[in-house]
């Protein structure tokens, strides 16, 4: 309308540019005139035509125009609303999505057919629980289930000749227990052109076949979201497709009737032989809770981990996320790493730094180096959120399972919490007083075992290793070790020289000293190098290894303090070896000078005797300062008994 009103008001225009100031009786009256006025009325209708074609071209460039900005606008608009797009009615490209969990997504509709799904041959599909599905993922089919199958019985209730299934923790799956020997074949013969494998990849009735970024070979239905070690391939396993497909549909049967299904589960089976009965080992995996779960009551010291006096829901939380990490550590393929989780793991890897370098008494595992490689880790995972990266996921989950275990160990949020690394939580554990024998042993070792027992206390606290104070103890016992077979060899080398020695030929007191001198030397070295060798060969890095060599050695009679005094006798045995060394070398002196040799030497002697005996006396908490007193109060009883003695005289 608006074009046609603009071309009515463009002709009257024309008109009167074209005919102002000439009457059209003159034009008539003109010799010609009708050529004129035909002349006049073509070009009316050129200029007509040419300002309608340009006023119309304007308008679709301004139209044109307009729209390229509302375009560009929108787009600007939508790429800020990125991270929300998931939530929005308008569809969306699979680039731009943002996951909330680590769920499976299933990312295409199950098959129905019988021949592309043997599992659910035959079925009959039960009704499902409604549930609010994620934005993660699409909403999952429930799995249908045999009429024949005896899934109406209890796990643990065994129908004659089917299986028994079992609870069990992800902890418990023997993937790094399973050694496979392969056959010595002949040499693999390549066939022609480019290799193809893509039939080993393809999935086997549903089973898809996945690679651990560690190696391992591992299975997923994912119409069924079940995951597995069991080669469904290997026609000679004794695990059959049928099989399967019954252990699945009882699984979820049974987690059907504890209503406990809902869209983000997953199934985890287990094939085991316990006492050579054939069980399955199961259990199920809530991501939006991040806990593992089973449709019955579960108990076991297996997810305890030893730690006792757990009492709450919100403290048992810890070890089920535990293992939940475990399970994505097992399983990391195809999952998409959320932002929420790689912000969390940063945020604790941020607070644990901070930790160790403020606090000497830091509960982190892990040592300050440890920590601050884990921290330049963090950067390079940012550009693996909303992606199928089974690297960046494993690294994460390696990581939140380390960190949930210590949450478990030390009650966090539990009253009476561990809140330094030396605070024990059990009456047990707690240092009890010495022993006579080993004071006396204490002291004739120099204080070495006091010392030595103080840092045992610290490393093993509440029946549990502190790995880091663990490594930086051996350091340090290894670098003192190797100074004392440096020693020791000085000092085996300084007695037999001494024993060639002319003057000391006839003096037998001081042979026999030397002797002793001698052994002790030997034995320091001879015990630096055993020890060396037993705690570099297995005890050093394994956290395993080092809490059961310390468990055993606290069950021994005299607990801790047993290896407390096995560890000082590098360092007692030195020093008493150049005692008797001083002692021999004395010997000489005195009973081969004369006296005014004897009267130079003997001073010198008794300051270099106190000099060394000062640090032992410091050790011990022993100043002068403080034997004052006692000194003051020996000297007045001795000058009354002397002034009595005289008086009665």
């Amino acid at each position: 309308m608006s074009v046609r009103l603009g071309h009515s008001k463009l002709s009257c225009i024309a008109d009167k540019v074209l005919c102002t100031g000439v009457p059209s009786s003159m034009i008539a009256n003109m010799p010609g005139g009708y050529h004129i006025r035909m002349f006049i009325a073509w070009l009316r209708l050129s200029v007509r035509n040419t300002i309608f074609r340009s006023y119309t071209s304007l308008l679709a460039f301004l139209l044109r125009l307009i729209r390229h900005c509302q375009f560009f606008v929108s787009r600007k608009k939508r790429t800020f609303r990125r991270p929300g797009l998931a939530f929005s009615s308008h569809p969306t490209y699979q680039e731009n999505k943002t996951y909330e969990t680590l769920a499976v997504p299933l990312l295409k509709a199950p098959p129905r057919s019988e021949e592309s799904n043997p599992l659910a041959s035959n079925t009959q599909s039960l009704p499902i629980p409604s549930v609010l599905s994620t934005p993660s993922y699409i909403a999952m089919p429930e799995p249908s289930f045999h009429t024949t199958v005896a899934a109406t019985m209890l796990p643990h209730a065994a129908a004659p000749g089917q299986f028994t299934l079992t609870p069990i923790i992800p902890g418990q799956i023997r993937r790094y227990e399973r050694n496979q020997f392969q056959d010595q074949n002949e040499d693999f013969e390549i066939q022609q052109g480019p290799l193809d494998y893509s039939e080993e990849l393809a999935p086997v009735s549903g089973w898809e076949p996945l690679t651990h970024p560690e190696g391992a070979l591992f299975f997923y239905h994912s119409y069924d979201r079940v995951f597995t070690d069991v080669d469904v391939r290997d026609p000679g396993s004794a695990v059959t497709m049928g099989t399967m497909g019954e252990v699945v549909k009882a699984a979820y049967k049974e987690a059907r009737k504890a209503h406990t299904f809902h869209a983000s589960v997953e199934l985890t089976l287990e094939h085991m032989e316990v006492d050579g009965e054939e069980k399955w080992g199961y259990y199920f995996v809530d991501h939006d809770r991040h806990v593992i779960f089973w449709p019955e009551p579960y108990k076991s010291g297996d997810l305890l981990d030893n730690v006792r006096g757990v009492k709450r829901k919100s403290h048992i939380k810890y070890a089920l996320e535990s293992q939940y990490w475990l399970h994505i550590e097992l399983f990391p393929n195809k999952r998409f790493l959320p932002q929420n989780v790689l912000v969390r793991l940063k945020e604790i890897v941020m607070f644990t730094q901070a930790d160790n370098i403020t606090s000497e008494k830091s509960l982190a595992t892990f040592t300050p180096d440890q920590v601050s490689s884990m921290l330049d880790l963090m950067d390079p995972l940012m550009s693996s959120v909303d992606k199928e990266h089974e690297h960046s996921v494993w690294i994460v989950a390696r990581f939140m399972g380390d960190f949930c275990s210590d949450k478990f160990a030390n009650f966090c949020g539990q009253p009476g919490a561990r809140l330094d690394v030396d605070q024990s939580l059990y009456g047990d554990s707690v240092p009890h007083p010495k022993s006579i024998f080993f004071r006396v042993m204490s002291v004739i070792l120099f204080g070495s075992p006091d010392a030595q027992s103080r840092a045992l206390h610290k490393i093993w606290v509440d029946y549990t290793i502190v790995q880091r104070r663990w490594k930086n103890f051996i350091n340090r016992l290894n670098n003192e070790w190797n100074g004392y077979t440096i020693f020791s060899t000085v000092m085996l080398a300084v007695d037999i020289s001494f024993l060639a020695v002319p003057a000391v030929q006839n003096q037998v007191s001081a042979i026999l000293v030397l002797y002793m001198s001698t052994l002790c030397a030997l034995g320091s070295l001879v015990i630096s190098l055993v020890l060396a060798g037993q705690v570099n060969d297995s005890r050093r890095d394994s956290a395993e290894s080092v809490a059961s060599f310390m468990l055993e050695m606290s069950q021994s009679v005299l607990g801790l303090e047993s290896l407390a005094l096995m560890l000082s006798l590098p360092y007692a045995l030195l020093i008493w070896g150049m005692a008797f060394f001083a002692a021999a070398l004395s010997t000489v002196i005195y009973c081969t000078s004369d006296i005014v040799t004897i009267s130079i030497i003997s001073p010198i002697w008794a300051a270099i005797f106190i000099l060394s005996t000062w640090p032992v006396l410091a050790t011990h908490s022993i100043h002068v300062s403080h034997m004052s007193p006692w000194i003051a109060k020996q000297v007045s009883y001795l000058r009354s008994w002397w002034v009595a003695t005289r008086s009665h005289s």
